[in-house]
């Protein structure tokens, strides 16, 4: 069988169509493939599948994870987001249905996994977003952090070696840089550990009728500190549109219900600021592809810039 949406695309293979099919069960077929825009190490289709006699509609979505390098370092990619996705879904976080994984590829070809698929889309604001907006994601952030979800067996680190951090040779500010690499050198906060997204950010965050309808892309999500979901949030509003939209951001988690104090402490965003280094920054790929206009490098680094010099600020005010 052979399944296109759009002209041009590619059918998914024949082995990767007839494991959905299994999946479904008895008289069940695939009928329409459609590429969804978003993601850059992996390769994800909305699928419709008609099941049974009477041609009963499945939506569902497969990831296939297609960097190499990603893979090299973690193999067990498909694993990972299937333990997340059950973790997830029975607190009543409003994620994927695990359906399936073919761990290795040994049925499809790369590792897969198969989910549900949540109602709704990305929206990124054009302009500085409403208050209502940043309250949306602001909750969403906090529910799961209240969740109860059962442990899994992955924990936060850190992409980048904080004993080899550098001031970034691009920035003009190199006096906050300075501060914040002094800080995170220093002692770690504590913190309680919970389930983390790890990858939290607009364009993981679907709406439908200007309500928060699913968050999407877990194969990050680890046990860890809250403030890593708040701080790389903070980073992408930053960059999308500025240090003080990201602050309203922080202000409106913490005044969600479930939220966590300890995301307060600037720490954490700034080691989630690090993980641009040691750069130079630019445009990231995703957004392009959602639609997102107006951004270009030099942009982004004067607004990493401002940034970095508001928590060295906040750093300094925590030192006296």
């Amino acid at each position: 069988m052979e399944v296109f949406d759009r002209p041009g695309y590619p059918a998914l293979p024949k082995q990767v169509l007839s494991w959905i099919e299994e999946q479904a069960g008895t008289q069940s077929r695939v009928v329409q493939v459609t590429p969804l825009q978003g993601g850059i190490s992996s390769a994800v289709v909305a699928l419709e599948v008609y099941h049974g006699e009477n041609n009963e509609q499945i939506h569902w979505v497969i990831r296939q994870f297609t960097d190499t390098n990603w893979l090299q370092i973690e193999p067990d990619l498909a694993l990972h987001e299937t333990a997340a996705l059950q973790a997830a879904r029975p607190t009543g976080l409003p994620s994927p249905e695990w359906i399936a994984a073919d761990p290795d590829g040994k049925r499809c070809g790369l590792p897969t996994v198969l989910m549900s698929r949540l109602p709704g889309r990305v929206v990124l604001p054009p302009q500085a977003p409403s208050l209502p907006w940043l309250q949306g994601l602001a909750g969403i952030a906090a529910k799961l952090h209240a969740s109860k979800a059962e442990p899994i067996s992955w924990n936060y680190f850190t992409y980048n070696k904080i004993e080899r951090l550098q001031i970034p040779e691009w920035t003009t500010k190199p006096a906050a840089w300075a501060k914040i690499i002094e800080c995170l050198q220093g002692p770690l906060p504590g913190y309680a550990p919970r389930l983390i997204h790890r990858d939290f950010h607009p364009a993981n965050v679907l709406w439908q009728d200007e309500h928060v309808s699913g968050v999407v892309d877990w194969v990050n999500a680890c046990q860890g500190p809250a403030g890593i979901d708040t701080g790389h949030c903070r980073l992408n509003l930053v960059q999308l549109y500025g240090t003080e939209t990201a602050d309203i951001f922080l202000k409106a988690y913490l005044d969600s219900k479930g939220s966590v104090a300890e995301a307060a402490n600037p720490y954490w965003d700034m080691l989630c600021l690090i993980e641009v280094l040691p750069g130079p920054p630019g445009v990231y790929k995703g957004w392009e592809d959602l639609g997102f206009r107006g951004l270009n490098a030099g942009l982004i680094q004067s607004r990493l810039d401002d940034y970095a010099e508001s928590l060295a600020k906040k750093a300094r005010r925590r030192d006296n």
